[in-house]
C-alpha cells in the first residue's frame, strides 16, 4: 500500500507540470457589431480549461459570427494546471481581451478587486445599450456586486423558477455503466452497498480486459486541491445527504451513510478494485480510457464524456454507457441531483487590457441574444438544419456526423454549443429537436432527480480570513479523502477521519460554517426560496 501511495503522490506531482499553447487564429462577433462600420478586430480569449481545443474560423458557426460582428478570436488555453496558468497571466499584468473561468474560482473576485476588468454595464452604457435587451434579468441581478456593477456574464445560468417551469431541465451528474458489461452480469441493482460491491467484482471477474487492456472497475473525476467531486459531492447527492439541518449547514462530509459508502470504496481499493488510474489520471487520460470503454461504472458528468460516448457508439452501439440508479441511502430515497444554478458554470469578463472594449461588449451582446444563441445551438439554416412545420430539424448527414465524430463536426459546423462560453440552456429549450443521440438517455434519466440547489453555492470574498480558512479546510479534505480511500483498514480510516475533524476545528471550521450559512440565507432571499 505504501508503494501505491508513493506512486500516486509522485505521479500527481508530475501531472501538475504544465505548458501552454495558443489556439488557432479565430473570429468572433457581436450583434450590434454587425451594423457598425470598421475593420475586423482580433480579440484574444482565454478559456481556463485545458481540455478546450475547438478552433475558430474553419467552421460554419464561427465564420458566420465573424461576418455578423467583425470580431475574430484567438483562443488561449492552459494545458495542465489551470490555476497556475491563470495566476501567471494575472501576475504578468497583461491580460487577454476576454477571460472565461469558473464562477467559483477565487480569481474572479481578484480580477474585480484589482480593477483589472471592466464593469459590463458601464461598457453597455457607453457603447451598446442593446445589452439590456438581450441579457437575462435574473443573471444580471445575481451577478451585480455591492457597487451596482456586473463584471462577468455567466453561461448556463438557471433559476429556481426555470426548474419549476420546465420538466426537461436535468443535471450533469450521472451514474454510468457500460451497457454490454452491465447487461452481461445481469443488470444488477447497484443502489445498495452489497449490490454495488458485487457488481463491480463480477464485472472484473467476467471482463478482466477490454481489447487487451485491463478493465478499470470504477471511474471518477480527477482529484484536485479541494477533493474529488465523484467521491464526495456526487455520492452525497446520490445518497440525498441534506445540505442543511435545524437552521444550520449540515456537515455532509461526515454523514454516517456517506462514510459507510466511503468505507466500501476503501475495501474495494484494498482488494484491488479501485485502480491506481483513478488517483492519478488527468482529464485527457480519462477521456482516452472512456473512448476505449475501459471503465465498468463511473460517477461522472455525462457532458464531460459526450464526445467519447459518440466514439464508442460509432464502433459498437452496445458498448456505450447508460445511466442507471446509483448509490442510494438506506431509505431508498430518490437522488437529489443539482441542476445548473443562477451562478451558471463559467463567467466571461472583459479585461481592461482589451484592445477594443466596444467590439468586445458588442460581441458578447450578440452571443447572448436570441439570434446568437440560435446560431451557436442550431448552426445556420439550410446548412446544418431546416425548418419543417415551424420546427428545426437537423440535416441527416449533419446529425450523423454529430453523433459519431464530434471533432470533425466541430471543425466543419461548430454548432451544438461547441462555443459554450455564453450558452443559455433555458433559452435554447425553445429550439430543442427530437433528434436522438448517444447521450439522450443519459440526459433524460436525470430529469426525474434534478433539483435546484444553487442557494448552497457559497463563494467567500477573496483576500479575507474566511476565504483563507475555507481554502485551508478544502485542502485538508482533499488530502484526507485520498487517505481515507487508501487506508489499509477500517480502523485506520476511523483514525484518519477523527484527525481530520479535529484539525479542521483548529483551522476555524465551526465559525466558517456559520459564516457560510449567512450567505445561504441571503441567497435564498435573493432567489425567492422559502
Amino acid at each position: 500500500m505504501k508503494l501505491k501511495r508513493d506512486l500516486i503522490k509522485k505521479t500527481i506531482g508530475l501531472a501538475l507540470v504544465f505548458t501552454t499553447f495558443l489556439g488557432c487564429g479565430l473570429e468572433t462577433g457581436s450583434e450590434k457589431a454587425s451594423v457598425t462600420n470598421g475593420d475586423t478586430v482580433t480579440l484574444d480569449w482565454y478559456i481556463n480549461y485545458s481540455w478546450f481545443n475547438t478552433g475558430w474560423g474553419s467552421n460554419v458557426v464561427s465564420r458566420t459570427i465573424t461576418e455578423n460582428t467583425g470580431v475574430n478570436i484567438n483562443f488561449i488555453t492552459p494545458q495542465g494546471n489551470e490555476e497556475e496558468k491563470l495566476n501567471a497571466i494575472i501576475e504578468s499584468g497583461s491580460l487577454p481581451d476576454l477571460i472565461t473561468l469558473g464562477w467559483w474560482e477565487p480569481q474572479v473576485n481578484e480580477l474585480i478587486q484589482k480593477d483589472m476588468v471592466y464593469a459590463i454595464n458601464e461598457l453597455a452604457d457607453e457603447y451598446d445599450p442593446y445589452f439590456y435587451q438581450v441579457s437575462d434579468e435574473q443573471a444580471v441581478s445575481w451577478y451585480t456586486q455591492n457597487d451596482g456593477n456586473i463584471y462577468g456574464y455567466p453561461c448556463s445560468s438557471v433559476t429556481p423558477q426555470d426548474v419549476e417551469n420546465n420538466d426537461n431541465i436535468g443535471s450533469n451528474q450521472t451514474f454510468l455503466v457500460r451497457k454490454d458489461i452491465y447487461e452481461a452480469i445481469g443488470s444488477p441493482d447497484m443502489t445498495t452497498m452489497e449490490g454495488f460491491e458485487n457488481a463491480v467484482k463480477k464485472a472484473k471477474e467476467m471482463f478482466p480486459q477490454v481489447d487487451g487492456k485491463p478493465l478499470i472497475p470504477i471511474g471518477a473525476h480527477l482529484f484536485d486541491d479541494s477533493g474529488n467531486v465523484s467521491f464526495d459531492q456526487y455520492i452525497q447527492n446520490f445518497l440525498a445527504v441534506p445540505y442543511e439541518k435545524d437552521g444550520q449547514l449540515y456537515d455532509r462530509n461526515t454523514d454516517p451513510e456517506y462514510l459507510q459508502w466511503l468505507k466500501m470504496f476503501r475495501r474495494l481499493n484494498e482488494e484491488g478494485y479501485l485502480a491506481t488510474d483513478v488517483f492519478i489520471d488527468q482529464r485527457s487520460q480519462m477521456e482516452e480510457k472512456i473512448a476505449e470503454g475501459r471503465y465498468f461504472c463511473m460517477l461522472y458528468q455525462y457532458t464531460d464524456m459526450a464526445d467519447q460516448q459518440k466514439i464508442l457508439y460509432s464502433k459498437n452501439p452496445n458498448s456505450i454507457y447508460i445511466a442507471v440508479d446509483g448509490p442510494k441511502n438506506k431509505n431508498g430515497d430518490d437522488h437529489i441531483l443539482p441542476t445548473n444554478t443562477a451562478s451558471g458554470w463559467t463567467v466571461t469578463m472583459i479585461s481592461k487590457d482589451c484592445k477594443d472594449p466596444e467590439k468586445a461588449i458588442q460581441f458578447i451582446d450578440y452571443l447572448i441574444s436570441e439570434e446568437g444563441q440560435k446560431l451557436v445551438y442550431l448552426g445556420v439554416e439550410g446548412i446544418t438544419y431546416d425548418m419543417v412545420d415551424g420546427k428545426p430539424v437537423i440535416k441527416s448527414d449533419v446529425l450523423k456526423l454529430l453523433n459519431t465524430d464530434r471533432k470533425s463536426y466541430d471543425q466543419i459546423y461548430g454548432a451544438d454549443d461547441a462555443y459554450w462560453m455564453l450558452q443559455d440552456n433555458v433559452m435554447q429549450l425553445k429550439w430543442k429537436t427530437n433528434s436522438v443521440s448517444p447521450t439522450t438517455q443519459l440526459e433524460e434519466w436525470t430529469y426525474q432527480y434534478a433539483q435546484y440547489t444553487g442557494q448552497y453555492d457559497v463563494i467567500l470574498p477573496a483576500d479575507t480570513e474566511d476565504a483563507y480558512i475555507d481554502s485551508q479546510v478544502k485542502a485538508l479534505w482533499a488530502d484526507t479523502l485520498q487517505q481515507l480511500l487508501l487506508a489499509e483498514s477500517d480502523e485506520e480510516f476511523d483514525r484518519i477521519l477523527e484527525e481530520y475533524k479535529s484539525t479542521r476545528v483548529e483551522l476555524g471550521y465551526d465559525g466558517l460554517q456559520e459564516k457560510r450559512y449567512q450567505y445561504v440565507v441571503k441567497a435564498k432571499e435573493k432567489l425567492g426560496i422559502n
